[in-house]
């Protein structure tokens, strides 16, 4: 039985929403906190150059997507790099990455915000974190018949859990359902898959994820949220340097923007360009 201390502690948990923890995120020593930006810090060369330099990740919808045929982003973490360009008075400067090689872009000065991160304590050795972007729920999609109010009942070796390995919600299964039966697959839509064909009795995503792999797949399951609700942080990553300007601007920027409404908008909006409709949000879910 988990406590509810232990449940509490759960919000550091890695994630990224369908951010799997990246072997090569987890490696990172801190000797790289030395990088700094050849020409000032970041806050100066943004200025300067009038260049925000960001990355995007190929289909981990709603966070980011690419359209092939144009090569436009969009998605809510672009939303987010627009808008804060604006305001820095800056050009928008994009390039692909992984969830795995963010914080190694972030170190090689290759970028100098990714958005969509969540702050690990492997992750805050060597990059700094921005005030939360989003709270991020932990939810089930279960196959039918199997409606669990609470997490404790999850927890028995009869309880067939599938997770994508390594990614967050591998990380939180071991951690809430050590008692479980795990089924560790290599991608989120492997997990999923294990659900559909009787492999797994449950898959664990968190509710930026559950609520895409439903509408676009009703027959999967239905999303459930059990109880107590546990949330992780969804944060921008920065560079670690001796200035702490670009990132307090980063900050003050977020709280103007999440205190009128706009972060919540950027979210739902992004999740309407998968089909995901503002009332096919469960009630109990706030981002």
């Amino acid at each position: 039985m988990v406590s509810r201390r232990e449940f509490a502690g759960l919000v550091g948990i890695a994630a990224a929403g369908t951010a799997t923890v990246g072997a090569g995120a987890l490696a990172l020593s801190t000797p790289a906190l030395a990088q700094q930006p050849a020409a000032g810090s970041t806050f100066d060369r943004v200025r300067s150059t009038k260049k925000l330099r960001v990355a995007g990740i190929v289909g981990t919808e709603p966070y980011y997507h690419k359209d092939i045929a144009t090569g436009e982003w969009s998605g809510f973490c672009m939303s987010m790099a627009r808008d804060l360009a604006k305001s820095l008075e800056a050009e928008l400067e994009i390039s692909e990455t992984t969830w795995g090689n963010a914080v190694l872009d972030l170190q090689a000065n290759k970028i100098d915000i990714m958005f969509g991160l969540s702050p690990t304590p492997s992750r805050a050795l060597v990059v700094e974190f921005t005030r939360p972007i989003m709270q991020n729920t932990f939810t089930i999609i279960t196959k039918k018949g199997l409606e669990p109010k609470t997490w404790e009942e999850l927890n028995k070796p009869d309880i067939r859990v599938a997770v994508d390995i390594g990614s967050t919600h591998d990380l939180f299964a071991r951690r809430v359902l050590p008692k479980a039966t795990l089924v560790a697959l290599k991608t989120p839509d492997e997990a999923t898959l294990a659900v559909q064909t009787g492999r797994a009795d449950l898959v664990i995503q968190v509710a930026m994820l559950s609520l895409v792999t439903v509408k676009k797949n009703p027959n999967v399951g239905k999303i459930i949220i059990p109880g107590p609700a546990i949330r992780q942080p969804t944060c921008a990553g920065v560079r670690a340097e001796d200035s702490p300007r670009f990132r307090t601007f980063v900050d003050n920027w977020l709280e103007y923007n999440r205190s009128s409404g706009v972060v919540t908008d950027w979210i739902t909006s992004s999740l309407e360009l998968v089909g995901v409709r503002k009332e096919d949000i469960p009630p109990e879910l706030q981002f």
